[in-house]
């Protein structure tokens, strides 16, 4: 007697009603703030207060742009450079302190080190501006405040890009890899550099998104660290023209600064875009263990 058998149909993926609602408001709540942004960036100061927020009015985009960076004597372009130093500087810092200690942290065995994991994911839940007075006091007291190192040094420090370096680490490169490695007469630096980085690309590139996107968007620390306009990152020196259209001569430079928001934003977009595939791979990593 033969035995009938159900041939065999994939299961399909299942979909929640719930879940997808919530990511289209997510969605929804992500994408109108930018496209009111795009469209007051066209705007000039008598449309932004006249017109709705969600409306055309005459398009003034390239104006207002050629004045973003006229006003003030181009101190615009001073903020632009200033915020790529720190960028380069501090998140490029970061990320490389980030990958040689999570390197260490996953690879290597040393007295102390259970402590050391758990000093790093007791400062991942510490918020940064609960330091930034504390780290005021002390810069004042070697003379670092109003200078650019105020503002790079402790963008150096990344908890949580540290601990997601060792997670990625543990999972990404065996043990028995770099046991070979030694086994084949290479030194702890040639092996690191030569096997080790490359499997760690998808790691680096997304500890240094987070690392840009936290020190692009630093407003608190050197709001407190700096007084010279021409040190100020875009974010603090954004808001320095938006104090300026309040109190006694008070100036009208609303399209000023919805303009140059809109620069500032898109250079983070554009390394979103171009980063994202390993973005998403360097997150995934470390969550499924096979």
């Amino acid at each position: 007697m033969s035995e009938y058998r159900m041939p065999h149909t994939p299961l399909r993926p299942r979909r929640s009603v719930i879940l997808t609602v919530v990511m289209a408001l997510l969605l929804i709540y992500t994408l109108v703030p930018l496209a009111w942004l795009v469209i007051s960036a066209t705007k000039s100061n008598s449309d932004l207060v006249n017109t709705f927020g969600f409306a055309f009015g005459h398009f003034n985009l390239i104006a207002n742009i050629r004045q973003v960076f006229t006003y003030e004597n181009g101190v615009y372009g001073h903020w632009l450079v200033n915020t790529l130093i720190y960028v380069v500087a501090g998140a490029g810092g970061a990320t490389v302190l980030a990958t040689l200690g999570g390197y260490g942290l996953a690879k290597y065995d040393f007295r102390g080190k259970k402590a050391v994991l758990a000093v790093i994911l007791g400062a991942v839940a510490v918020p940064g501006t609960a330091l930034a007075v504390p780290t005021f006091l002390l810069f004042s007291k070697v003379g670092l405040t109003n200078t650019m190192w105020a503002v790079i040094l402790p963008s150096l420090i990344s908890p949580f890009g540290l601990f997601l370096m060792w997670v990625f680490v543990t999972e990404a490169i065996p043990s028995e890899l770099l046991e070979a490695a030694r086994v084949d007469g290479s030194g702890e630096l040639r092996t690191f550099a030569t096997i080790s980085l490359r499997l760690l690309a998808p790691g680096i590139v997304t500890v240094a998104l987070f690392a840009i996107v936290a020190t692009w968007n630093n407003y608190f620390l050197p709001l407190i660290m700096l007084s010279d306009p021409k040190l100020y990152p875009l974010t603090v020196g954004l808001q320095s023209w938006n104090a300026e259209t309040v109190g006694v001569g008070a100036k009208p430079v609303f399209s000023l600064i919805t303009t140059g928001s809109l620069l500032a934003v898109i250079p983070i977009v554009a390394a979103f875009l171009l980063l994202q595939r390993y973005w998403q791979s360097g997150l995934s990593a470390g969550s499924v263990k096979q």
